[in-house]
């Protein structure tokens, strides 16, 4: 019912734009197809995977095409958004193995400067497939853009102290998405590298720019992140905006285009 409302423009985000520009491509995946949705510039220099949001229960691969087709256009980056497996229907590590998967089919098919990222929970899945790739030896891509990511699943102090308040999150849905993405997990597993990344050893992982708003309850999980991505000897950049919700970049706000200007210029390198 909630999917639905999201794609028929009922809710607080934006309706939805379909653009003619996109096409799709379905390629194999360990559990069987995945469905890419691509967006191609004129002159491609390489590409950029782009994983949703949506707390990992949320959100398609056609949800923001306007904002995707941008970027290719800005960038000259081939955008390929994945259309992975959502919880509840598909717990952990359905979301994580789709990701892993598109990111090897990218690094398959392209060449030239290759790019890793998505807002929220795609921030989070982004950073599960640079981690689970580095380990297998492979190490190709050259930019993580993560936007107001969770990065610590079992609650930085900004997460853990958001209480009832409702800006696009509440504590009590940060809950439910938690635990329909990981059902039953304790919390002690939930700190593992595998779900985690905060907890991950970050070493070889490319340069990131981590994005996330002041009013945003996975505030914390940028500003953490950040800094172990540097301690463990990467580049990144970090953009916080002041009187940011989460989500604010989907938003037409002079705060939303400053964000996406920078996540722009990020991105082309």
């Amino acid at each position: 019912m909630i999917r639905r409302a999201r794609r028929e423009g009922r809710g607080v985000f934006p309706p939805l734009v379909f653009l003619d520009q996109a096409r799709t491509l379905t390629v194999p995946g360990r559990a069987g197809e995945i469905s890419l949705r691509i967006f191609e510039p004129e002159r491609p220099r390489g590409a950029y995977l782009h994983l949703h949001g949506g707390g990992w229960m949320l959100g398609s691969a056609d949800g923001q095409d306007a904002w995707l087709w941008e970027i290719a256009q800005a960038t000259s980056l081939t955008v390929v958004s994945v259309e992975y497996r959502l919880a509840p229907e598909h717990p952990f590590p359905a979301g994580p193995d789709d990701a892993e998967d598109a990111a090897r089919w990218i690094l398959e098919q392209y060449d030239g400067r290759l790019a890793i990222g998505g807002e929220s929970a795609g921030a989070h899945l982004a950073v599960a497939a640079l981690l689970r790739l580095r380990e297998s030896g492979v190490s190709r891509f050259d930019a993580a853009n993560l936007v107001f990511g969770p990065f610590d699943l079992t609650g930085t102090p900004s997460r853990r102290l958001w209480g009832e308040r409702d800006l696009i999150l509440s504590g009590p849905m940060m809950d439910w998405f938690a635990d329909c993405f990981l059902p039953g997990m304790p919390l002690a597993e939930r700190q593992s590298a595998e779900v985690s990344p905060l907890f991950a050893d970050l070493h070889g992982l490319p340069p990131a720019l981590f994005t996330c708003g002041t009013l945003d309850p996975l505030l914390d999980d940028s500003l953490f992140m950040e800094a172990r991505w540097r301690q463990a000897g990467n580049d990144a950049e970090l953009a916080v905006y002041a009187e940011g919700i989460h989500g604010f970049t989907a938003f037409p706000l002079e705060l939303a285009r400053r964000a996406r200007a920078a996540q722009i210029a990020f991105l082309r390198g």
